[in-house]
């Protein structure tokens, strides 16, 4: 606030928990008169920084667990949301579940996976996003 012919700089802290993953603002300046004028619009990106595949839980599991993981706001070269694929494998390398084959926005995502059918042991699940790779082991117990 003031009146100056000169360039001002000006701060502000948004302390709103946002749960949107991007956010608009504008700056209204006000003139002595009572003319005023908006700044373009910025926006600046509030989603997860990093991709990230969290421990499945519980585990031990018998027969069903949860997988959790997080896409951060990034862009394919062909500006698209990244294809994410996240799979269990069973000791031998084997595929056993598809859980996830799709284009992804930013965000946290949460699935079940269910192994009726298999057999105890450790399995593997990997989650896949653009040059991203991780894996983590899980224990199923009859």
């Amino acid at each position: 606030m003031g009146n100056s012919t000169t360039l001002m700089e000006y701060s502000f802290i948004d302390m709103t928990l946002h749960t949107a993953p991007v956010v608009q603002y504008r700056l209204k300046m006000i003139d002595m008169d009572g003319s005023y004028n908006y700044s373009d619009v910025i926006e600046v990106y509030t989603g997860p920084a990093d991709f990230e595949l969290s421990q499945n839980y519980p585990n031990p599991f018998n027969p069903s667990t949860q997988i959790s993981y997080t896409i951060p706001g990034v862009i394919s070269t062909e500006g698209r949301s990244p294809k994410v694929s996240l799979k269990v494998f069973d000791i031998l390398g084997n595929d056993v579940a598809t859980l996830v084959d799709e284009e992804k926005s930013s965000g946290r995502y949460e699935v079940s996976f269910n192994a009726t059918g298999l057999a105890s042991g450790v399995y593997i699940y990997r989650l896949m996003a653009g040059t991203f790779v991780e894996t983590k082991k899980m224990v199923l117990l009859r």
